[in-house]
């Protein structure tokens, strides 16, 4: 299961008969690794059952700031369908207030939608004590269901977006407006990238409003505008707050990306979501806490299944008894000696096969 975690499942055969002597074939490490894949997925879904219900330990409250980043990238499936994988990345702050910098991350993943996320997120934010933090800075880019997600498990938190994402959107502008790679567009570009990291961001909006009108600028305008307070990035750094999510970013590269969009990977829905469940758990540091509870749980979702196909068996219903076969009559076997004299019946008194000659052309 590690080897089919880290290598396509051909290459962990290999390395695995290369190092301990044991063969086993491509899809047996397969077969593996997407059921223990599936099964961390469900210790971890059964943990956050616990968390809903109120009856999870509660974890310590952190003693530094914690920034939680989300984001979401794209995985190749079979058929040429893309399917967004949504992550979070959690650490404390180190360096807060001079370089901060986010350390000792964990993440929780999923391929399914925004809801279904902020669901299955719910175990991993619990246990870095998200929701008893004294301070949690969030750096991500503004879409909806990322602010969904962070009005979910941290209302309070201060909310940054990312500063290569506002960038972006000035850059897009600036090159509707001058041409893509003039020295206008860069001399723009530069000149409004450092207003709105060391300036004040309204006069970013106004020379945005003073472009001439293109739907870059318009949506620069629309999104930014929308975003005032979390693009006060003069603000936020004197406050001692980062505003970048290269932790995220790096969580989709190393965690995620590494296996999952090699080239030509194309996955299947349930297999990729059992590969993101694995990947996660040992980039968490939490294999051996959760490898002695994979066998039993397996076990028991055997027996689980089991007992489901013997109840969907249709009821058959007994056989009806049959009325006792009464034996014929029997017919009386004629006598075969009579009187000490065989009888008609009798072998030696039947006639014999008669030769019967063959004719010239037989012979």
């Amino acid at each position: 299961m590690r080897l089919g975690a880290e290598l396509p499942f051909a290459a962990a055969a290999d390395l695995l008969a290369r190092c301990t002597g044991t063969r086993i074939s491509a899809a047996t490490v397969r077969r593996l690794t997407v059921a223990g894949g599936q099964t961390l997925r469900q210790l971890e879904l059964d943990f956050t059952a616990t968390v809903e219900a109120g009856t999870a330990a509660a974890a310590a409250a952190p003693r530094e700031p914690l920034q939680l980043s989300v984001d979401g990238s794209m995985v190749p499936l079979v058929g040429g369908e893309w399917r967004e994988v949504r992550v979070a990345a959690i650490g404390r702050l180190a360096g807060w207030g001079a370089a901060p910098r986010a350390t000792g991350l964990s993440y929780a993943a999923t391929l399914g939608s925004a809801e279904a996320f902020g669901r299955e997120a719910l175990g991993e934010v619990h246990r870095r004590g998200v929701d008893r933090a004294a301070t949690v800075v969030a750096v991500s880019d503004g879409a909806p269901w990322i602010q969904g997600f962070l009005d979910l498990h941290a209302p309070g938190a201060v909310r940054v977006l990312d500063f290569a994402h506002a960038a972006g959107y000035l850059a897009q502008a600036a090159q509707a407006a001058f041409g893509c790679g003039t020295a206008a567009t860069g001399e723009w570009f530069a000149g409004q990238r450092h207003e709105l990291r060391h300036g004040d961001p309204e006069r970013v909006l106004a020379a945005l409003a003073a472009l001439p009108a293109s739907a870059e600028r318009d949506g620069a305008l629309r999104y930014l505008g929308e975003r005032r307070a979390m693009i006060a990035y003069r603000t936020l750094s004197a406050a001692g707050w980062p505003i970048g999510s290269g932790c995220v970013e790096s969580a989709h590269k190393t965690v995620l990306q590494a296996r999952l969009k090699r080239g030509g990977a194309r996955w299947r829905l349930p297999t990729a979501e059992a590969m993101v469940a694995l990947r996660v758990a040992i980039a968490n540091g939490r294999w051996d806490e959760l490898w002695p509870r994979l066998g039993p749980r397996q076990r028991r979702d055997r027996q689980d299944r089991r007992a489901a196909r013997r109840r969907a068996r249709p009821s058959v219903p007994p056989r009806p008894s049959a009325a006792p076969l009464t034996p014929a009559a029997a017919t009386p076997r004629p006598p075969l000696v009579r009187q000490g004299t065989p009888t008609p019946n009798h072998p030696w008194r039947r006639p014999s096969i008669r030769h019967v000659p063959r004719s010239p052309t037989q012979m």
